[in-house]
C-alpha cells in the first residue's frame, strides 16, 4: 500500500531543492552542485578540492572555489524556504526553539578579517580558552523524545562589536515572524517556547520579545540573587514604596522558603530528578550594562524560577544543580515537568553543531573572507535540511558491525549514506557545464608581488592589560 507520507515528504525534499536553486543568484549552479557534493560524499567531508572530484560536482575545483568567492545567496528567500517547510514539535504541539554560539576558530588565519576572541573549553577541566575565529548564532527548532536530529532555520555570524543580546533577539524575531507567516503558529496555539543557555540574559530577552507569542526558559547561574514581589503597602507609613521584595538568592537556601510546585521524576539517563519550582521571582535591574538606555522606570520582570537536581552524568561528573527561569508566571505541575524537559532537550543543538564541523565539513575550507564563510554556511545548512526531509526516504545502510535501526530512527550520518539514490530520483536543476579553458595563471617563477592584507583580532581589552584573578570570593548577581 502506498504510503502518503512518503509521497508527501518526496514532494517536499524536490520542492526545496528547486526553491534552494532560486535562491543562489549567482553561480548558482556551482553552489548548487557542491551542496550536492557534500551530501553525497563518502565519509566526512576533510577537503573541498576533493569534491570536486565526485560525479554529483560536473565542475572543476577552480569552479568550486570561485563559486565561493564570488557565488550570491537571496538569504531571505531561502530562510523562508527552510522555514516554510514541516518542523518538528514537542509533546504538547508546540514549537520549541533553541539559540546557541558555535564558533568556527580560525587562530592563524591572520588575513581573515573581522576575527574575535571566541570562548572555548580546553582539554583539562574548567579550563577556559580564548581563540580567534568567527562565532556564529544558530537557531533550531527541537524535537521530543530521543534523537539527534534538530531542525536548524537560521544562522549569522556575530560582527566584531555587536551586542550578542541584541543580535539573537532581532534574529529570534526574524525567525518567529517567519514561523506565524506561513502558518506554524495561529491565534489559539501554545506560545513558541524559546530555550537558552546560562550566556544569555534570559528577562532581556524576554522583554525585547514582548510583543511575540514567545515564552523563554533561560538557565541562570548559580550564584544569582533575585527578588520576590513587592509586599502589600502599609498604610500611614513615610517614604517611596518599594518597588523589590525579599531576596531569593540560589546559593543561600534560607531564602528560599517552600516550594510551590515540587515534582520528583525519574529519568533514564540522569537518574532521580528532584524539581522544585518558585512563583513570580525578578532581577532588580539597575541602570547599567544593558540597560543604560532604557527611558523611564526600569520593568518588573517577574518569572518562574526551577530548580532541577539529578543524580548522575553521563559523563560521570559530579551533576551541580540547575537553575532556569520562565518568563511566565503561576504555572501548574504539568507545565514544570514539561519545562525541564523541554531544557534537557536543548543540548540536542550540540549533535548538530558536531555534525556540522565533523560530517558536513562547516569548519574545514581555509576561507579568506567572513562572507565567503557566511556563504559556505548557509550552504551548509541547506544541506541539512535536505537531510531532514530525506529522512522518511532513506534506505539503511548500516555497516556490519552496526545494529539495525528503524526508519524513523536513523541518524542523520546515517541518512546521508542513501542520499546519492534519493538525488537521482529528485533530480536537479543544475544546468550542464560549458566547455572552458583554464587561464595562464601566474608565470612559472614569478614571485605574488601583492601579498594579502593583515588584520588584527578584535579584542574588548587591551592586549598589554593581563587580568589576575581576584582572591576574594566572586559578588552576589543581583541584576
Amino acid at each position: 500500500m502506498h504510503d502518503p507520507g512518503v509521497g508527501r515528504a518526496s514532494g517536499d525534499l524536490a520542492g526545496f531543492r528547486h526553491e534552494f536553486y532560486r535562491c543562489l543568484t549567482g553561480r548558482a549552479d556551482a553552489l548548487f552542485e557542491l551542496t550536492d557534493a557534500v551530501l553525497c560524499a563518502e565519509g566526512p567531508v576533510r577537503s573541498l578540492p576533493e569534491l570536486s572530484l565526485l560525479a554529483e560536482h560536473r565542475r572543476g575545483h577552480g569552479g568550486l572555489y570561485a563559486g565561493l568567492a564570488h557565488g550570491r545567496i537571496d538569504v531571505d528567500r531561502l530562510r523562508d524556504a527552510i522555514v516554510a517547510g514541516p518542523l518538528p514539535r514537542a509533546a504538547d504541539s508546540r514549537l520549541v526553539l533553541a539559540v546557541d554560539i558555535t564558533c568556527w576558530f580560525r587562530p592563524e588565519a591572520h588575513p581573515a578579517p573581522e576575527r574575535v576572541m571566541c570562548h572555548a573549553y580546553g582539554r583539562n577541566r574548567n579550563q577556559h580558552l580564548a581563540i580567534p575565529g568567527w562565532p556564529y548564532s544558530v537557531v533550531v527548532a527541537l524535537e521530543t523524545g530521543r534523537s539527534s536530529w534538530t531542525a536548524p532555520v537560521d544562522i549569522q555570524r556575530l560582527a566584531p562589536g555587536a551586542d550578542a543580546a541584541t543580535v539573537t533577539a532581532e534574529q529570534l524575531r526574524r525567525v518567529v515572524t517567519g514561523l506565524i507567516t506561513h502558518g506554524h503558529w495561529q491565534p489559539g496555539d501554545r506560545e513558541i517556547l524559546i530555550v537558552a543557555d546560562a550566556g544569555y540574559d534570559g528577562p532581556r530577552l524576554a522583554f525585547q520579545l514582548t510583543d511575540l507569542p514567545v515564552a523563554v526558559l533561560v538557565r541562570m547561574r548559580s550564584d544569582r540573587v533575585l527578588r520576590r514581589s513587592t509586599p502589600p503597602h502599609t498604610p500611614h507609613t513615610v517614604g517611596r514604596p518599594r518597588r523589590h521584595g525579599r531576596e531569593f538568592a540560589f546559593g543561600d537556601p534560607a531564602t528560599w522558603g517552600q516550594p510551590d510546585i515540587a515534582i520528583d521524576a525519574d529519568t533514564r539517563l540522569y537518574g532521580p530528578a528532584i524539581v522544585r519550582a518558585w512563583n513570580r521571582l525578578h532581577p532588580r535591574l539597575t541602570h547599567r550594562t544593558a540597560w543604560t538606555t532604557h527611558v523611564g522606570h526600569l520593568p518588573i520582570l517577574d518569572g518562574t524560577v526551577i530548580r532541577l537536581q539529578v543524580d548522575r552524568l553521563p559523563s560521570g561528573a559530579i551533576p551541580k544543580p540547575v537553575w532556569l527561569w520562565h518568563s511566565r508566571v503561576d504555572l501548574d505541575s504539568r507545565t514544570v515537568d514539561l519545562l525541564w524537559q523541554a531544557f534537557l532537550r536543548r543540548f540536542d543543538i550540540e549533535h548538530t553543531f558536531r555534525l556540522f564541523k565533523q560530517t558536513l565539513g562547516w569548519t574545514r575550507p581555509k576561507l579568506r573572507t567572513p562572507e565567503q564563510a557566511d556563504r559556505w554556511g548557509w550552504l551548509v545548512l541547506a544541506a541539512y535540511t535536505q537531510l531532514r526531509l530525506a529522512r522518511r526516504l532513506a534506505v539503511d545502510l548500516r555497516r556490519p558491525w552496526e545494529k539495525p535501526a528503524p526508519p524513523d530512527r536513523l541518524t542523520p550520518a546515517r541518512v546521508r549514506r542513501g542520499f546519492r539514490h534519493l538525488r537521482a530520483q529528485t533530480g536537479s536543476p543544475a544546468s550542464a557545464p560549458k566547455q572552458t579553458r583554464p587561464g595562464p595563471g601566474r608565470p612559472t617563477g614569478r614571485p605574488n608581488d601583492r601579498p594579502a592584507t593583515r588584520h588584527d583580532v578584535h579584542v574588548v581589552t587591551p592586549a598589554t592589560s593581563k587580568k589576575t584573578k581576584p582572591s576574594t570570593p566572586r559578588p552576589r548577581r543581583t541584576g
